[in-house]
Formats: C-alpha cells, structure tokens, sequence
C-alpha cells in the first residue's frame, strides 16, 4: 500500500499548508484560494485519489464482505465521509465566484475541510486498510492501482512531484514504478520534478520554515 499511505502523507502536508494560508491571509483567502497552485494540486489529488477508491476499491472490498454487517458499517462510514468531503471541496472551489460569501464562511468551510479530511485518513487507515489488506487478492489490489494511475493520468507531471515531495528515494523509485511506465521516469526526474521544485504553491507561506506539517 505504499502509494496510498504516500498519498495520505501528502495530503497531510499540504493540510498543513492549507490551515496556515487560511489562518494568515483570512480576509483575502477568496484570491488566495483562486490562484494559489498548492490549493490546485490538493484538491485535484484529493479527488483522483478518492474516485479510484470508490471506483475501484470500495466495490471489491463490499463483495468480499458479504455477510459481514459489522465490517460493511465500518466501510459505509468511509463512504459517507467521502461524500461529505466533496461537498465541501465544491462549496470551496464556489465560494471564489461568490461575492455573497465572505471571509469567515470561506474560512469556517476550509477549516471543516482540513478537520473533516484529517480524521477520515486516520479513520480510514485504522478500521479499513486493515480489512483491504487481509481480503483483497492481489488482482483485486493490482486493478485499483491501475485506475489510481489513471485517475492521475493526465496530471501527472504535477501530481507525481507533489506526491513523491519529501518522500526518501527507495519509495520514490517503488512509486513510480507503479504509477509511470519506465520511459517516463526520465522525464519525471529531469522535468516534471525540477518544474515542482521552482512552483511557488503557497505564496509566501510556503517559505522554508513552513515548509514541514
């Protein structure tokens, strides 16, 4: 499960990111949110990352735990929580375009997101990827990989930096062997990560002392 325990300890580095900005630039954190490239490349993980669960996980996990009320409870909660989160990702990505919303409602939702997200991953890792683990075979979790790659698919050359940011380079090699085909790891090293590195996510809060969740 190496990609997906990486892809939650980017997400928790970038909520980080995301309660800082919201705390620091409260009464502008509308243009923030509008043009900020970190907000980008979060909410855009986020979602390919729960659509391949949803697509590709959760279903298998439901059949194999047919007969299993206590164990289906625990995956329903997972699912419900996916949908809240969305909701409020919407409601975010909205708030821009509205004049009506102002500043403490934009930042109460960002909040609820930051505070919604950060228990569902520690939900989700303590009461579902242990069943994921013991049940599924290794086809079932080789075809979630493959919709999770492809789920990243056309933003990749984004997605994979930020993803693999921090991240020491024995796992960094395991991850893009799963999610790129060996002729694109070149252009992962020489391009894509090197166009990461000079991307100002964050504005001025994504100076070196806050750079660590």
């Amino acid at each position: 499960m190496t990609v997906t325990y990486a892809m939650h300890n980017a997400l928790r580095r970038d909520m980080h990111h995301l309660a800082r900005t919201a705390a620091h630039t409260h009464p502008d954190l509308r243009n923030v949110l509008r043009t900020a490239a970190g907000w980008k490349l979060f909410r855009t993980a986020l979602r390919a990352h729960q659509g391949a669960e949803e697509d590709a996980l959760w279903p298998s996990l439901r059949q194999a735990l047919n007969g299993r009320p206590f164990s289906l409870a625990r995956l329903e909660a997972i699912e419900a929580e996916h949908a809240a989160l969305a909701l409020l990702l919407e409601a975010i990505d909205r708030t821009p375009a509205d004049p009506g919303v102002g500043p403490d409602l934009l930042g109460e939702l960002t909040g609820s997101l930051v505070t919604g997200l950060r228990g569902h991953l520690r939900h989700e890792e303590e009461a579902v990827f242990p069943l994921v683990q013991t049940i599924l075979d290794e086809e079932q979790w080789e075809h979630f990989r493959r919709v999770h790659a492809q789920r990243i698919g056309a933003d990749a050359a984004r997605i994979l930096p930020w993803l693999l940011d921090g991240v020491a380079e024995r796992t960094v090699a395991v991850i893009l062997t799963q999610l790129l085909p060996e002729s694109a790891h070149h252009m992962y090293t020489h391009r894509w990560r090197p166009a990461y590195a000079r991307l100002d996510r964050w504005g001025a809060l994504s100076a070196p002392a806050l750079t660590r969740p």
